[in-house]
């Protein structure tokens, strides 16, 4: 395929998203603005007509137009598969953006994913191929690697910039998550297995904050949260089972989730403007890590 026929793609896709709905005129007005028209003022109607079919082909994605209207809008499905399409559109629409964009390069401070460089590539086709996945394992927890891990990969998640990868470790036998950045010595096996018909990730992180998920049981959580940020909470949920109860001076939190350390350390990083209420043994926790914290600033030695 072309790279100037997948960029208009994108760009059409992108344009459509961003307005929401739009009719043929403002869609042409964009296109005589963009860096794809080659001077054309308008896309033709039959030359349209391929882009949406082949944008249905490539990317699943409909393009729909309201009779009543005649504007154009997307009508996205929710699952597993057009999440990711989801994201892989927004991952392009901003390399795309970054690439019209190098001369202000210099103004521009973005955060790099140095996992995905070396081992998300060989990570995916294990998965693709059912293939047992070796290497040696470098935790932050432990000053020497464990060698030669045997991982059945189930599969990936990104998480803070951050690759993950999920799945059964065949020596103890447990289902455990892996930072690809935290492995070396990466190789894909000839040996393959049968994963269970039952492996869900969605499922299998549904209850848990973050990237570890423990055996304890989900528990209703309820933080008080000060009205700034509440907002921030609106804006970027912790868990997708948030609720909210608004009142003049704060917001009540609830969550059900399990308590795992991640949780831990996301409630300390909001300091004084999250408390939570209960359950007592989360509560504990963090009050537990402020005491030893405060400990460590007042004996320096």
């Amino acid at each position: 395929m072309a790279k100037d026929s997948l960029n208009r793609y994108m760009w059409i896709i992108d344009t459509i998203r961003r307005y929401r709905r739009i009719t043929r005129k403002e869609l042409n007005d964009c296109w005589s603005r963009s860096p794809y028209s080659n001077g054309e003022k308008t896309i033709p109607r039959r030359t349209f007509y391929n882009y949406r079919q082949a944008i249905e082909d490539l990317f699943s994605i409909v393009i729909e137009c309201d009779p009543a209207t005649y504007e154009y809008y997307i009508d996205e499905p929710s699952s597993a598969a057009s999440s990711m399409t989801g994201w892989l559109l927004d991952a392009s629409a901003t390399s795309r953006v970054l690439q019209e964009s190098r001369d202000v390069a210099e103004r521009i401070m973005l955060e790099e994913v140095p996992s995905a460089r070396e081992h998300l590539a060989p990570v995916i086709d294990a998965i693709r191929g059912n293939q047992r996945i070796v290497f040696d394992y470098h935790p932050y927890s432990r000053s020497n690697p464990t060698t030669g891990v045997v991982v059945e990969p189930y599969f990936l998640r990104i998480y803070r910039q951050l690759w993950y990868v999920t799945g059964l470790n065949t020596a103890d036998k447990k289902v455990k998550t892996y930072s690809l950045d935290r492995m070396s010595n990466l190789q894909v096996s000839t040996n393959t297995f049968t994963p269970p018909a039952d492996i869900d990730p969605k499922e299998y992180f549904r209850d848990s904050f973050g990237i570890m998920v423990t055996q304890s049981k989900p528990r209703e959580i309820k933080l008080q949260v000060t009205s700034r940020q509440a907002k921030y909470l609106r804006a970027l949920p912790l868990h997708e089972s948030q609720q909210e109860m608004v009142t003049n001076n704060f917001s009540i939190f609830t969550y059900r989730m399990r308590i795992t350390p991640d949780l831990v350390a996301e409630i300390l990083s909001h300091g004084p403007d999250i408390i939570v209420l209960s359950p007592i043994e989360l509560r504990t926790m963090v009050s537990e890590r402020l005491r030893e914290t405060i400990a460590h600033y007042d004996n320096p030695s």
